[in-house]
């Protein structure tokens, strides 16, 4: 069950536009439920596109309505199998330049390699700049991105990036539950940014770090609290939920410094094995994710609570269309 919150302003009716008639939305294979959510918010429907595979392989898009001189949009979430569904962003958003659409922004809720952001040891590549690499070089003119593992990926692209956050969502509706004595958990201290944002917005709530060591790729040793968690609700906030290795073994240690209960908030419900294994210990009241990336028909897990991040993405939208801010969404 995917529960759409209501966003702090009015939605849009196309009417308000100075030329409706000018913007497009299609949708890749990677979440299309999520992609037609977003449309039903701004009011139209998707664009009508052919996307097939040829024997080899090969991938195949077709744009099926004229976009010459339209400003198009692209959602596309290169999500797993991550590969097949870049290459097809890729594709799609070479179709719509050789079919002369006057903007063309890839609007990607999850973006692929973010983790691989710079250089820990030496001959390794820096794929999140790869990836901006080729989806400027495709022909994308705009970037509208969700909850980035790391905020420099913005810096990585020649064109305009517009990056949004999951946060109002979330944080309403862990405001409709009421919890008391909260404080929010940062599971390492590269997310403390992201906890103490998220803190701040609970009423101020106190702010506990974990200190972990990554020993290697999908792999920490989760080694103390930073902070009093004790008799306290514990919010443990991060950008993605992958094989939930970290978050669980958090988890565990808050409940061994006295945390009464321990809550998960991620935007990205990646969930690789043995991720719903491990959420489903009991070590979690509640583990809250969006719908960012398509939830799959093996995900049986009564702790898991997914929230749409659509109307956000549409309104997003919008603002990009119209020329108007989308940094006061946040405010």
């Amino acid at each position: 069950m995917i529960r759409s919150p209501a966003l702090p302003f009015p939605q849009p009716s196309l009417s308000v536009f100075p030329d409706n008639s000018r913007l497009r939305i299609f949708s890749g294979s990677a979440n299309a439920p999520l992609a037609e959510e977003v449309a039903r918010y701004l009011g139209m429907d998707l664009g009508p596109m052919v996307r097939k595979r040829f024997a080899d392989g090969e991938i195949y898009v077709q744009i099926q309505e004229s976009i010459r001189g339209c400003d198009v949009y692209l959602i596309q979430p290169t999500c797993c199998p991550v590969n097949d569904h870049l290459m097809e962003l890729l594709i799609m958003v070479d179709a719509c330049r050789r079919a002369s659409a006057r903007q063309i922004t890839a609007v990607i809720p999850y973006y692929g390699y973010a983790r691989a952001d710079r250089k820990t040891s030496g001959r390794e590549s820096i794929t999140a700049k790869l990836v901006a690499n080729l989806i400027t070089q495709s022909g994308a003119n705009r970037v509208l991105a969700m909850d980035l593992h790391a905020a420099q990926i913005q810096g990585y692209f020649d064109i305009p990036f517009d990056h949004v956050y999951a946060s109002p969502v979330l944080i309403e509706y862990l405001c409709e539950k009421h919890l008391e004595d909260l404080v929010v958990v940062s599971p390492d201290v590269g997310g403390v940014a992201r906890a103490r944002a998220f803190a701040k917005k609970l009423n101020d709530a106190p702010l506990a770090i974990i200190d972990k060591r990554r020993t290697a790729h999908n792999v920490a040793e989760v080694l103390n609290v930073i902070g009093d968690v004790r008799g306290r609700t514990a919010v443990l906030v991060d950008d993605m939920i992958d094989t939930a290795g970290t978050i669980t073994a958090a988890a565990e240690l808050l409940h061994q410094e006295g945390a009464r209960d321990v809550y998960a908030c991620a935007t990205h419900a990646v969930l690789s094995p043995p991720a719903l294994e491990r959420l489903s210990t009991g070590v979690f009241a509640e583990v809250i994710v969006t719908n960012t990336i398509p939830a799959r028909a093996t995900e049986q897990l009564h702790q898991l609570t997914r929230i749409s991040v659509a109307n956000l993405i549409g309104e997003a939208i919008w603002r990009i269309h119209e020329d108007s801010s989308v940094s006061s969404m946040f405010r």
